[in-house]
Formats: C-alpha cells, structure tokens, sequence
C-alpha cells in the first residue's frame, strides 16, 4: 500500500516527503563515498574507469532525485525529474559495461564488441523514449535490462568459468537491488514514514556498497587488465 509522506518545515523551508528524501541522499553518500576511494586508487584500464564513475554518476543522479525528485518538487515542474532519471540511465549503462569489459577475457572478441554496442544503442534508445514520454517506467525497465540482463549474465558467466570472487559480490549486489525493486513495484512500506521508496532507498545503499566492495575486488582482478585468471 501506498503511504503518502507527510511534509515538514525546517527553518522555514518546507520538506516534501523528508524520510524519501533523506534515504535518496544516503544512495548518494555511499556512492560519492565509493567514488572517492576508487579515485585514489591509481589504475588505469577500462573496468575501473566505468566503475568508477558509475557511483559518481549514480551519486548525482540520487542526490538530484532526492532534492528535486522528492524535497523540493515543488519549486519545479514534473519534467525536472528527468536530469535525475537519465544520470541513473548512464550509470546503470556504466555498470554495464564494467561488467562487459570484465568478461571479455573469456567471451570471443565478437561478442564482446557486439554487447559494447549494444551498450550504447540501448542507452541511446532508452534516453530518448523517456525524454519523450516522462514516464519513469522506462527508467525501471532499463535499470531492470541492465542488472538482470547484462550484469547478472556476463557475472553469472565469469562465476561459472573461474568461481570470481569479484563477479560472485556483484550478484549479490544485484539480488539486494531485485528486492529493493520488488519492494518499490508492489508498494510494500511499514508506514506513511518508512513507505516503499523508504525501504526500496534504504536496500539501494546496501546494494551500493556490496557493489562497492565487489569493486575492489574486480579492478584488481587479471581478467580487468584482459588477462585470463
């Protein structure tokens, strides 16, 4: 069931839907987090650059869909929910890729370089339909192709071939992240202060840093620098 938040007023300044709020922004606090330390890390190939800048990524789009999205949508129209919604796109994407790169060692070449297109046909395709429509179900639908899809696929595949640690900590990022989705489609939220975004947030920071510390992992893996382990 669906529990409407109430609003609150801090110094003066009204709060739309604060606890959603406030989740949205622990989202961004654990990825600017997992940014921050991957940053530091000085490696240079293509698995840590997507990593990377797919929490950087993630982080903004959270922090705007907290504070636009949630708390203060109310000084903007319906449509300023979109910078948030397409920054979400590109990381999922991000992620995607890293996952790609990661696998290549072991796939043929022509596979691989067919998945990094379609990569970016997928992107592209799914960024105009919903620039066109403002319809966060194609959001859903996009992040739901990418974990399920392609980062659990190409994971599921490297796990089966090596038994990698790194791709074993990504599906589990990516089944705390299918709970958290299942939570949000169905609505299910203790009360109007902990709703289904509430929950739905919350399980997101977790699949953040499981996704974080399953990074740490694969961009010192062999199989990121394409070598086989």
């Amino acid at each position: 069931m669906n529990h409407p938040q109430p609003s609150v007023e801090w110094l003066g300044i009204r709060i739309d839907e604060p606890v959603t709020t406030f989740t949205d922004l622990l989202v961004s606090l654990v990825c600017f987090y997992a940014f921050y330390k991957l940053n530091r890390i000085a490696l240079k190939h293509k698995v840590h650059w997507n990593l990377k800048y797919y929490f950087l990524s993630m982080g903004i789009a959270t922090l705007v869909g907290g504070l636009i999205g949630h708390g203060f949508l109310y000084l903007f129209s319906f449509a300023w929910k979109l910078p948030g919604w397409l920054t979400s796109m590109f990381s999922i994407a991000l992620l995607e890729r890293a996952s790609i790169m990661f696998a290549k060692p072991l796939i043929k070449p022509s596979v691989g370089n067919f998945f990094a297109w379609m990569n970016l046909i997928e992107l592209a395709t799914f960024v105009i339909v919903t620039f066109y429509t403002l319809n966060f179900f194609f959001v859903e639908v996009h992040s739901a192709y990418g974990l399920l899809v392609i980062v659990t696929s190409f994971n599921l595949f490297v796990y089966y071939k090596t038994k990698n640690q790194a791709s074993k900590t990504f599906l589990i990022a990516v089944a705390i992240s299918s709970v958290s989705a299942l939570i949000f489609m169905n609505e299910i939220g203790i009360g109007p202060w902990f709703n289904h975004y509430d929950i739905s947030h919350t399980l997101m920071a977790c699949s953040a840093y499981v996704f974080y510390r399953g990074s740490l992992k694969m961009i010192n893996d062999p199989l990121a620098y394409g070598q086989r382990s």
